[in-house]
């Protein structure tokens, strides 16, 4: 029998169970292994650090330590990195502390197959063609240049995922 080959190894980080189940399930249907869970920052952290995947899907909001403080930590230790931001919350600030982190892109909950599918596979071509993502900008389904329109687009995103149902595990 002939295996497929891995897309890429991914850690989720989220305060969610669902979230994360349901973010397991889409990703191993499409060929991503799943190699680390964690439901707080520090755990979070940690993990990164020990297993050093090829991306990560990060919560912004956690208990202990929130995502845009990780993304930080995780920029100061491990500078190339990949991390898509995991967040139900597409405020300004949000968006611009993301941009700033270095962040490869978004995922707005609740979510859909297609958008995350679309910002993963984005993502993932940085770890190939542009290993410092903090430089490239923010892709929410598409790059986008500066702080506004990242805002624009997550938000565009979000009432998008609204009126579709959500990812099914």
């Amino acid at each position: 029998m002939v295996q497929a080959a891995i897309k890429g190894k991914i850690v989720i980080v989220d305060d969610n169970d669902m979230t994360r189940a349901l973010l397991r399930g889409l990703l191993v249907s499409e060929g991503y292994m799943v190699v680390g869970e964690a439901n707080n920052g520090d755990a979070g952290f940690e993990m990164i650090l020990r297993i050093r995947p090829d991306l990560v899907c990060l919560d912004v909001n956690m208990p202990r330590t929130d995502g845009l403080t990780v993304l930080k930590q995780v920029r100061d230790q491990l500078p190339d990195q990949v991390v898509v931001m995991v967040t139900g919350n597409t405020d300004r600030d949000t968006v611009q502390g993301a941009i700033t982190g270095g962040a490869a892109g978004f995922i707005v909950k609740p979510f859909n197959s297609a958008k995350v599918l679309s910002s993963i596979e984005a993502a993932m071509k940085k770890v190939v063609t542009h290993p410092r993502v903090g430089e490239q900008g923010l892709p929410v389904a598409a790059p986008v240049a500066a702080p506004e329109a990242a805002s624009a687009a997550a938000a565009s995103n979000a009432s998008d995922a609204a009126s579709e149902p959500p990812a099914q595990p």
